[in-house]
């Protein structure tokens, strides 16, 4: 022993002699100490959720020497340094024990105190080569330990080396280790649970057995009233079973996942970010969705969505990408997933027909049967409770959600130009044109929630367009206009109309609020999409429920499914605040009007240029157009094949008995179904006419 005192002695001259390395003061050590989670704060700096974002290692939020168990406090001392609070950084009664029994070894093994130990923590150059130290790293060491006692308070000193060590696995620092292991705070380990904390330090990833024993010894150096057949069986239940750490806060899971998850691929990430969500209402918003889904279980309905978004910013107030308990798909964002939009776009079908002119919202449209020929077959469109009501005004027709009246507002749109207009309100990845085909009218694309509260928080706004955005502190970029916006006041009054949609939803739906709004639902087909889309003066919240797994629901409608959600939203955002309806712009009239032929009269809203007092049923041949030939076709006939074999096809969309085809001037069939004829070599002139002898469509095509 008295070999090892001289090594000691030698030892602390020459780490006494040297110069000691820089260190950093505590409160810099503190700072850049982060957390492997980052948190979401709602617009008020309140946190809404905590998402691991680093995948190195496992740490909490830094924990104050206060706020931990004086339990563990006196194992961890006792298991590491008992000397602690009575040297100055190193313990040479400790390392002349250690010396002694490593004099004839290439390295110095033992005798670290815990300001050793955080030294080597906290400066890298200090680290152990090959697995041990050498005499000088050790040194080195010593001195960086008697720089640090020298600047920090011992207790700063416990506080650091508690937060930053580790327990087991990826687990460092005293917080993530008692969430992880025990469930618990760290102020609230008892003396079992502190002496196996203590036991891990020194071997993190020793087996039950190995930590066992230590924590034993430990107990009893300690004099604690511990059982060790207890301790025993707490090392093996807390051992042998898989750690986890469950966020304190979990309210917006798809946000954080979407805001953080780019910094966890190494990119820098702040240690929390500010978003525009509201606490309390994203609570709320994820409750009732639930409760909803819950309800809807037995109807096999298991996921759903809510976005709410500020009209005026476009600031997002509540994103719930999914909450149901039943889900299968728990991690699917539903707010961006894409799904068929169903009943959803209509308006947009209507708007764009009304700032072109082809409408008013009292033009009477025919809801009757109609078959239109499509690649592969015929589309017969029919209305979700399958009657049809005769002729009926663009307004009953949009807000009663009729499908036939929508298909032929599409053929007099044009279904390109809908589809023009759906991409310029934000809606992505829409196929081309004759893809959809009059289908389109009825919802056939896939859109996301995201897209549609977007596109109607646009009708909200008069019909301007502006992104929205989840950061708060984004810079608000300028409105550009998407939407007459005559037309887009127009829809909002129809969607608002509560008699309007009586035909189809009765005066007392779920979607009639006692303040102003203007919703629409939606149902996709075989029942796999459930939505509800709505707005008031200040808000936009949009609902969807289905199954991510493309099973369908059981006799579920909008009304039932998607509404009842967004109608308690809509409740709880307007429990102190009133909602009233937007003026009217500039060139929009509102006329009394009644039928040609007998009717009571009513008071209807114009754009400038279409007002008039007697409304006349459109012609159901308006829009119709030649679908082939198209014009300018050159047809060359083939020698080879007789001439009684080759045919040209005449096809009209949508194809009608009442119209007729002139081929330079004479008539050569009906158009009800597609038209044969022989060709012949010449310049021709096809024009389709309707039974008043009135030009529909003319193309040219040349036969060689």
């Amino acid at each position: 022993m008295a070999g090892g005192c001289l090594a000691a002695l030698a030892v602390a001259c020459w780490a006494l002699c040297g110069k000691g390395p820089a260190v950093p003061s505590f409160e810099e050590v503190r700072l850049r100490t982060r957390p492997s989670d980052a948190v979401l704060l709602d617009r008020n700096g309140l946190v809404i959720h905590e998402s691991r974002v680093e995948s190195r290692f496992r740490r909490l939020e830094w924990t104050a020497l206060a706020d931990i168990s004086p339990a563990l406090r006196r194992a961890v001392i006792r298991a590491e340094d008992r000397r602690f609070y009575r040297h100055g950084g190193a313990d040479w009664i400790s390392m002349a024990s250690a010396l002694w029994g490593s004099l004839r070894s290439d390295g110095l093994r033992g005798a670290s105190t815990i300001t050793m130990q955080l030294a080597a923590r906290l400066l890298a150059e200090l680290g152990p080569s090959g697995g041990r130290r050498t005499l000088r790293q050790k040194v080195r060491q010593i001195r960086a330990a008697l720089a640090l006692e020298r600047q920090w308070s011992k207790d700063e000193i416990l506080e650091a080396y508690l937060n930053l060590v580790s327990f087991r696995g990826e687990l460092e620092g005293i917080g993530a280790a008692a969430a992880g292991l025990f469930q618990k705070a760290p102020q609230g380990l008892d003396e079992r649970e502190s002496v196996v904390l203590a036991a891990l330090i020194r071997a993190p990833n020793a087996p039950a057995g190995q930590v066992g024993a230590r924590a034993r010894a430990l107990a009893a150096d300690l004099s604690l009233r511990c059982d060790p057949d207890e301790i025993d069986a707490l090392v093996e239940r807390t051992l042998g079973r898989a750690y986890s750490i469950r966020p304190r806060v979990a309210l917006a899971p798809h946000v954080a996942q979407r805001l953080l998850a780019p910094a966890a691929a190494g990119g820098e990430r702040p240690a929390s970010l500010r978003t525009t969500l509201d606490a309390g209402l994203q609570r709320f918003v994820l409750e009732t969705l639930r409760r909803q889904l819950y309800d809807l279980s037995s109807q096999n309905v298991n996921d759903g969505a809510v976005l709410v978004v500020e009209n005026a910013g476009g600031r997002v107030l509540a994103y719930v990408g999914n909450a149901g308990n039943n889900s299968r798909a728990i991690h699917v964002d539903g707010v961006r997933a894409r799904r068929q939009a169903g009943s959803t776009l209509k308006p947009f079908l209507y708007a764009a027909a009304l700032e072109r002119r082809l409408l008013t919202a009292a033009t009477l449209i025919d809801d009757s049967p109609v078959e239109i020929p499509v690649v592969g077959g015929v589309f017969r469109p029919k209305n979700y409770d399958r009657l049809f009501r005769g002729p009926v005004t663009v307004r009953v027709a949009l807000a009663s959600s009729l499908n036939v009246p929508a298909v032929r507002t599409l053929n007099l749109l044009g279904v390109e130009s809908f589809v023009g207009k759906l991409s310029s309100l934000g809606f992505g990845n829409l196929a081309r044109a004759d893809f959809y085909g009059p289908s389109l009218a009825l919802g056939s694309a896939d859109v996301t929630l995201w897209e549609l509260v977007g596109a109607y928080r646009c009708l909200a706004s008069g019909g301007l367009m502006s992104p929205m955005t989840l950061l708060a502190g984004d810079r608000r970029e300028p409105a550009r206009r998407v939407i007459d916006a005559g037309a887009a006041f127009i829809v909002s009054d129809i969607l608002a109309d509560r008699e309007g949609r009586s035909r189809t939803f009765s005066l007392e739906s779920p979607l009639a609020t006692r303040f102003w709004t203007a919703v629409k639902t939606g149902t996709s087909t075989d029942m796999r999409d459930n939505w509800c889309i709505g707005y008031s003066e200040r808000y936009t919240v949009g609902v969807w429920t289905g199954n991510f797994s493309g099973e369908p629901m059981w006799n579920v409608s909008g009304v039932t499914g998607a509404a009842p959600v967004w109608v308690e939203v809509m409740n709880y955002l307007h429990r102190n605040l009133a909602s009233g309806p937007p003026p009217a712009p500039a060139g929009v009239t509102r006329r009394r009007v009644r039928m040609a032929d007998s009717g009571r009269p009513w008071d209807e809203w114009f754009m400038a240029g279409t007002e008039t007092d007697r409304i006349m049923p459109a012609s159901p041949t308006a829009g119709c157009r030649i679908a082939y030939p198209a014009d300018g076709t050159v047809i060359a006939l083939d020698p080879d094949i007789p001439p009684e074999e080759q045919k040209v096809f005449f096809e009209a969309r949508p194809a009608s008995p009442g119209l007729r085809w002139l081929l330079n001037g004479r008539e050569v069939g009906r158009a009800g179904r597609l038209q044969l004829w022989a060709p012949q070599r010449g310049a021709f002139r096809l024009a389709l006419v309707d039974g008043a002898d009135r030009t529909l469509d003319t193309i040219t095509f040349v036969v060689r």
